[in-house]
């Protein structure tokens, strides 16, 4: 995040989740099988008629961008939503490579699993939806448990924005949250403008002003499959971060205070490991998030280094992650329970999706240690990252 263009300082961070899941809410079995013998159909983007509803008042549409390699997305005014990203795979291939529905209805019956949407007003949990700023207590509305996941009962996921093509390869979508919106201070205007680029990346540009101090940490909640939508597990995926610590959390998934090194851990992601090779493993972290659920401290970057890097078992794609935040949360899929039909048919099953959120570190309202979340009048939120896609 940036203000007044200047960088919030990442220094030591927490990360922390709490009872729901950062992504999702329903309990399931854990498995380490990583054997698949999904079908998966040819890769499409959904009729936008299934996206054309009045939901508050306002009419929900599907946006397609394009690039000049044949690499398409879709977009949904519904939450800001991602819901289809074609990308070609080491044949050619094009590939869908997010865990999607074809209606805005499904969406709405998987609200509680985020898929796709643009979060806010506060990406991750909030202890005990209590915060305080500038000697003021806050209470926000609770939704996980006895804490605030992803901005509250009524997030930004689940409001209709404003939405505009600005030219064939991006939109920009708008959202105003009033004063007092779910318990946070403030009116704050926010825009977002996903680009989808000729370098086969999608490029995403957060924008936020207040008009009273308050509290911002904005970000997508994709979950990526890069075998394809439906493909089934994503265990046998490929992950590298490049962060040395991380942040654990108590058994309500909210941040214990500590950062920790990786070294000699499951966490270990800073050589490439494939996701599931230790995600059984005995070890209180995993226990506590039901597999990864957890905030990672990213060593010192930009937006031109390469922080994440994951590939695709069957297909070969490869996405890196760029960002300016300091860190992000990788989730693997705990909660995701078969309960909805994805894109082509399949159910959205235990680790068939994972999502790697680009955040300040979670509940840093109430940790002062971390790098700040707050925003004040005058100044300019600002902060951008990139999923860059390739095969070999």
């Amino acid at each position: 995040m940036n203000i007044n263009t200047k960088k919030l300082s990442a220094g030591l961070l927490i990360a922390g989740i709490a009872g729901l899941t950062a992504c999702n809410q329903i309990k399931s079995s854990s498995s380490a099988a990583a054997t698949d013998s999904t079908t998966v159909k040819a890769a499409y983007i959904p009729d936008s008629t299934g996206f054309e509803r009045i939901i508050e008042g306002k009419k929900t549409d599907l946006y397609t961008l394009k690039n000049k390699n044949g690499m398409e997305a879709a977009l949904t005014s519904f939450g800001g939503r991602l819901v289809s990203l074609l990308v070609p795979d080491k044949t050619g291939k094009m590939v869908d490579v997010v865990e999607g529905f074809d209606s805005v209805k499904v969406y709405q019956d998987a609200a509680d699993s985020f898929y796709g949407a643009t979060i806010g007003r506060y990406g991750n949990r909030i202890g005990k939806g209590q915060f305080k700023l500038e000697g003021k207590s806050y209470q926000l509305t609770l939704n996980n448990g006895a804490n605030t996941l992803h901005g509250g009962k009524v997030g930004f996921d689940v409001h209709v924005w404003d939405a505009k093509k600005l030219d064939d390869h991006s939109l920009e979508i708008d959202y105003v949250s009033k004063d007092g919106d779910q318990g946070f201070p403030g009116t704050l205007k926010v825009k977002v403008i996903y680009a989808l680029q000729d370098d086969n990346s999608l490029k995403i540009s957060y924008e936020a002003t207040t008009d009273k101090p308050t509290v911002v940490n904005l970000t997508n909640h994709a979950y990526w499959n890069l075998n394809g939508c439906g493909s089934g597990t994503i265990l046998n995926h490929t992950l590298q971060i490049d962060a040395d610590n991380y942040t654990p959390v108590d058994t309500a998934l909210i941040p214990t205070g500590k950062i920790e090194t990786v070294k000699g851990t499951p966490f270990d992601f800073t050589t490439p490991t494939v996701i599931g090779a230790r995600i059984e493993q005995a070890n209180d972290q995993l226990k506590n998030g039901k597999g990864y659920d957890h905030n990672f401290v990213l060593n010192k970057h930009d937006i031109t280094t390469p922080i994440t890097t994951v590939t695709g078992d069957k297909t070969g794609i490869e996405m890196q992650v760029f960002t300016e935040e300091p860190g992000i949360q990788f989730y693997s899929g705990n909660f995701m329970a078969g309960k909805h039909t994805v894109k082509g048919g399949a159910k959205d099953d235990h680790r068939t999706g994972f999502c790697l959120e680009t955040q300040h570190y979670p509940d840093s309202p109430n940790q002062p240690s971390f790098p700040s979340t707050e925003l004040k009048p005058g100044q300019v939120y600002k902060t951008v990252s990139i999923y860059k896609f390739s095969a070999k």
